[in-house]
This record gives structure tokens, sequence and C-alpha cells, in this order.
């Protein structure tokens, strides 16, 4: 008997402490691992809610950004943290559910190893074309690839991402098929649309924004479930009669599996709160983010999703990571 009640005691006890230690969260720096280089769409949301949850939580919250291998480093690096709280990722969409059906071993689970909190946000692709560009039209686009299929070409930021991805998907949908030219990173792929040296691109409304208003591209059709207020004159596919092509990329913020479930809740709480902040709710919509700021479980479900979708384009368009 009293052995029994001697191991109650302990565990009493255990339960006990572990509660006053995580109470007490954060009682040491947190870092928030964002899986790029600095200055990317995913690295300034991060930056933009760090001080958002120390102003909540007091102590420190840090950016570490770890580039590499598509962003699958940084989330395997995320993965391998303890589940305590003090080591948190902000991820775009690629590394979570692009990513691991392009690489044989990413080193992580995409599925099983991570608590999802939120997605912050999400921003529509815009269908582009350069100003000079004979099709004025999504019809135009469209009627070119049906009686020139494999002539019309369309520049991405790479193998396997987003605007690349959203291309396939087009293709796939619409029976027709055009020229991927992969690009290593954004900035030439713009650099060589703007000069008209590629026909199109599916690029992110943050990215082609500036040189949309500026009149140097033109947009011909954006990704969203409804018009953007930004681009309030451009169709999205599905009014165009282009069903499956609601894309969107997306931010989101995640940790290891086994996050106790108090500093899951008050992560997500504060997280939503600083993204409806009145000091950045209207910047982020000024950049053409829509807030998100859905539950966990919202965010699990979307996960399994996308993740989903995304494996079905890239196993039927035979997409690799080279």
């Amino acid at each position: 008997m009293k052995r029994i009640c001697s191991k109650s005691l302990a565990s009493v006890l255990s339960i006990c402490l572990a509660a006053t230690t995580f109470a007490a969260w954060p009682e040491k720096p947190v870092t928030m691992i964002v899986p790029f280089p600095p200055g990317g769409s995913t690295d300034m949301i991060a930056r933009t809610l760090m001080p958002k949850l120390v102003e909540k939580f007091g102590g420190t919250f840090l950016v570490d950004n770890r580039g590499g291998a598509g962003g699958t480093l940084g989330v395997a690096a995320v993965k391998r943290s303890a589940p305590d709280g003090y080591t948190l990722l902000v991820s775009s969409l690629g590394p979570l559910v692009i990513g691991p059906h392009l690489m044989k071993n990413t080193g992580y689970d995409a599925l099983k190893d991570f608590e999802y909190l939120t997605v912050a946000v999400q921003a529509p692709n815009v269908l582009a074309v350069p100003a000079s560009s004979p099709h004025k039209s999504f019809a135009d686009v469209l009627a070119f690839h049906k009686t020139n299929p494999t002539k019309m070409t369309f520049a991405s930021s790479g193998n396997g991402t987003s605007d690349h991805l959203t291309a396939e998907l087009f293709w796939q949908q619409t029976g027709t098929s055009g020229v991927h030219v992969p690009y290593k990173g954004g900035g030439p792929a713009m650099a060589d649309l703007l000069g008209a040296q590629v026909d199109a691109t599916f690029m992110n409304i943050n990215t082609g924004l500036p040189n949309i208003k500026a009149g140097k591209l033109r947009a011909l059709a954006i990704t969203s479930a409804k018009r953007s207020p930004l681009l309030p004159d451009v169709p999205t596919m599905e009014e165009l009669g282009i069903k499956g092509v609601t894309v969107y990329s997306w931010q989101a913020f995640a940790a290891p599996k086994g996050l106790p479930a108090d500093i899951k809740a008050k992560l997500h709480q504060a997280l939503v709160a600083g993204l409806n902040d009145p000091a950045v709710k209207p910047k982020l919509l000024d950049l053409g983010f829509e807030i998100v700021g859905n539950t966990p479980e919202q965010f699990t479900a979307f996960q399994a999703s996308e993740f989903a979708r995304w494996k079905k384009v890239i196993e039927v368009g035979k997409i690799t990571a080279d």
C-alpha cells in the first residue's frame, strides 16, 4: 500500500513540476526558425509577428534563418528540436506540402512530426504577361495554348516552386501544355519576364503587384477564390470557367510534435491577435496578403489536403526537383 501511495505521490509531484515549468514559459529565448534566407515573404511574416509575441509574453524571440534544400534543412532542424516551446517553425507551403514529394529524404514526415499552430496569411498567384505581349486577355492565352501546344513559355523561380506548380496545375486542368522555364530565384525570372524573354508566369501577387501597377506587366487572371481588392479588374480563374485552379501561397507557424497543450494554445491566441493587430493587419493587406489565422485543427486538416493535392500535381506532371 505504501509503495502504491509513493508511486502516486511521485506522479502527482511530477505533473505539478511540469505544470509549474510550462506555466513559467518562456524562461529563455524562443527561436523562430525560418527555413529560407532573409528578405522573403516568410522571413517578413516572422519578423512582423515577433515583436507582437514579445509584447504578449515578454522575454526574447529570435528569428534564425536556415536556408537550404528548398527549406527542408530548416524544417528538419525544427523536427529534431525538443517540443518545449523554445523552437518554432515559420514556413511557407514549399517544405511542408511540396518538397516531401520532390526529395527522397527530407529528414521529417510533414504529416506527423509537427504541431500545426496556424496558417498566418495566404496570397494568390497572378497570371501575368509582359506589357508588350500580344495576349490581352486570359481567353487569348487559352486559345493560343490550344492552337499552339508546348509553344508558350512560363517562367518560374525554380522547379517545384508555387509558380511552377500553378502553371502545371493550369495545364492539367485545361488539357493544354506549355514550356516551363525555371530560373534560380524570382529576380532573374522577373527580369526576363519584363524583358519579354519569356511569355508568361503565375507569380505571387506580392511579387507582381509593383510591376502590374506600374504598367510593366499585364495581369490576366488571379487564382484566388474571389477578386483581390488590390486588383479588382482582374477576374478569378473560377470566373473564367477554369475549375480547380484556386491556388494560394501561404506562410504558417508550427512547432515540434509534442508541444504542451497550454503553450500551443497561448501561441495560437497570440499569433491570431498579432495578425489582427491594427498596426499589423492593414500593412499585410496592402502587400496583397489575406489574413487567415485558423485554428490548429483547421491547419492540420488543411495541411493534409494541400499535401495530397500537390502530390497529385507532381506525380501527374512527372515533376522532379532537378
